[in-house]
């Protein structure tokens, strides 16, 4: 089983909420990225979301965008990161999932990258410009190597064209909270319980709420209608705070154990 699927399964079956936790990969360099990917599964993290550097980020709000700078300074590739992600796997098994633009995919190559993707031990592909309307094989793809195609639902996507997007993906559905970009906010939105409610007549997969969520309360309030919550910007925020700092894997950790405590506390 997908590690992901085993995941969303164990938390079902203790009656728990999920916390995805996202970092841009190679921020400040690769092996600060392998080491907060061991910290963050002891922390108690439930999927780990790694941002693949990218020159234009156009999902992204200003702090991404910084991110994936100081990742392409640092020299991160595709490649390279797979590495990471194989070295993570000698061990931790916290399920990874890569937030990725296609433009990456179309430049190593599509089928070629899926696959040394699960090699690496890559749980899942959320790829932002990639609508299941014009992903052509991509999903037949990812279910022969046992990855999980990740789609994006918004607070502006019809019902109807939500109930296609929902039977096209796997793992979970990743709802965006807010129109725009990434970014931390002062309050959630207000249109969560509803547009949750409306996802889930449409699927069994868990949902995961992000885009906006900064802080315990946030946290808390947000896991209440939803399968787990993502939080980006806010720790990637705390990375670059501390970046320079020899205990930048410990306090970044730390921080983020406040949120998973805070999700499972619902």
């Amino acid at each position: 089983m997908n590690r992901i699927d085993a995941r969303f399964q164990q938390l079902r079956a203790s009656n728990q909420k999920g916390f995805i936790a996202y970092i841009g990969a190679g921020d400040p360099d690769l092996d600060a990225t392998h080491d907060l990917a061991i910290a963050f599964d002891k922390a108690g993290v439930d999927v780990l979301e790694l941002g693949v550097p990218f020159s234009d980020p156009l999902a992204d709000g200003l702090v991404n965008q910084l991110g994936a700078q100081r990742g392409l300074e640092s020299g991160t590739t595709p490649p390279k990161l797979l590495a990471i992600i194989h070295r993570i796997r000698q061990s931790s098994q916290i399920p990874i999932v890569l937030y990725v633009y296609f433009n990456l995919l179309h430049k190593c190559g599509l089928r070629e990258f899926i696959i040394k993707a699960a090699e690496s031990g890559v749980d899942g592909l959320l790829v932002l410009d990639l609508p299941p309307e014009e992903s052509g094989d991509y999903e037949a793809m990812m279910s022969a190597a046992g990855i999980c195609p990740i789609y994006l639902v918004a607070p502006t996507t019809p019902e109807d064209r939500v109930a296609k997007i929902v039977r096209r993906g796997g793992g979970f559905v990743y709802y965006i909270s807010r129109e725009g970009v990434t970014g931390m906010q002062a309050k959630i939105a207000e249109n969560i319980a509803s547009m949750t409610a409306l996802i889930r007549a449409h699927t069994p997969l868990p949902i995961a709420v992000g885009f906006g969520i900064s802080n315990p309360d946030q946290a808390r309030a947000v896991a209440r209608y939803a399968e787990a919550i993502v939080v980006g910007s806010a720790i990637v925020n705390q990375i670059a705070e501390h970046g320079k700092h020899p205990d930048l894997v410990r306090v970044v950790a730390e921080f983020v154990a406040s949120l998973v405590r805070a999700s499972k506390s619902v």
